[in-house]
């Protein structure tokens, strides 16, 4: 494994949990105000499996990506977003002794602590992935009637709402009616949570159009401060991993599309006799590399930045 892949942190000694991608940590145990810490390791999952190979610095673009729209979002008009992040900045960061605070560099983000809505708030600019299936064996997604005809990668004629449950690790995450969120959550929240994933969708499909990208779908997660209440913005945002990502100049609606994310991955995947049943087999150097490429273009071209860890 390369050096610059991480796909197990330690921080001091801390229990961690561990998700598909992240490790979360509690700084401050049973103090609400006190922060965690969350690090983006370069775990990577397909077909809801924890792949045995890490795609090198993958943490590192996810959690540059989410700085770049927590930033962006906090003052943007329109869809201005309070958001749990404090900072990146390992250096300045409360760390038990004996964290390897090089290790953590680029993928750490301190984060207030919050009370995490139970579901995943998904909203498509255009028809692709489970929002494609639904729609041939129903006309609708998530309850939202779509025109007649649309094919495969479609443009919608407006950003829909299309809330999930969130699953337990190594299940689907479900798609479910609006008024299902209404029905769990209340009218006001399931309302505020709905316009608030509308507007930061808007507001990133603008911003990433503007750099020759298509912004087709993303998943946002929100959560109420476990101090104050105040509801916010939480865990990634509009990043490669949690967004559908696809080069503007090579859209063709009526197929998939190439896309900025683990599609190498998952093509490999797919032409493999692994039976998706038992452990995946390890990615070969190519996979990995492509695959690192184009997370890290993204991010390039949605930031105008240059990678820092080249």
């Amino acid at each position: 494994m390369p050096s610059n892949c991480l796909t197990t942190s330690s921080v001091g000694g801390l229990p961690a949990r561990r998700g598909k991608v992240r490790d979360l940590y509690d700084l401050s145990p049973g103090d609400p105000a006190g922060p965690l810490l969350l690090v983006a390791t370069d775990r990577i999952s397909a077909f809801d499996w924890v792949l045995p190979t890490g795609i090198p610095d993958k943490g590192r673009v996810l959690t540059q990506a989410s700085r770049f729209w927590f930033d962006r979002l906090a003052s943007l008009p329109g869809a201005a977003t309070p958001h749990h992040l404090i900072t990146t900045d390992v250096a300045a960061m409360d760390l038990p002794a004996g964290a390897d605070r090089r290790a953590l560099a680029g993928r750490a983000m301190l984060c207030r602590k919050a009370r995490v809505a139970p579901f995943e708030c998904v909203v498509r600019g255009y028809l692709s992935g489970s929002g494609w299936q639904e729609y041939r064996q129903s006309g609708a997604v998530c309850g939202v009637a779509l025109p007649p005809g649309l094919r495969e990668s479609d443009h919608l004629p407006e950003p829909i709402f299309t809330p999930a449950t969130k699953a337990e690790q190594g299940d689907h995450d479900q798609n479910v009616p609006f008024d299902r969120m209404v029905n769990d959550l209340g009218s006001g929240l399931a309302g505020e949570l709905r316009d608030r994933s509308l507007a930061i969708y808007q507001a990133g499909a603008r911003h990433a159009a503007s750099r020759g990208i298509l912004l087709a779908d993303t998943k946002l997660e929100f959560g109420h401060d476990a101090a104050s209440g105040e509801l916010l913005l939480i865990d990634e945002v509009m990043t490669p991993d949690s967004s559908r990502y696809w080069p503007a100049d090579q859209y063709q609606p009526g197929r998939g599309q190439p896309s900025f994310d683990k599609q190498y991955v998952r093509d490999w995947l797919l032409a493999s006799d692994w039976d998706r049943r038992s452990e995946p087999p390890a990615l070969p150097d190519d996979v990995v590399a492509k695959t690192r490429a184009k997370y890290i273009e993204a991010l390039e071209r949605l930031t105008g930045q240059a990678f820092a860890w080249r």
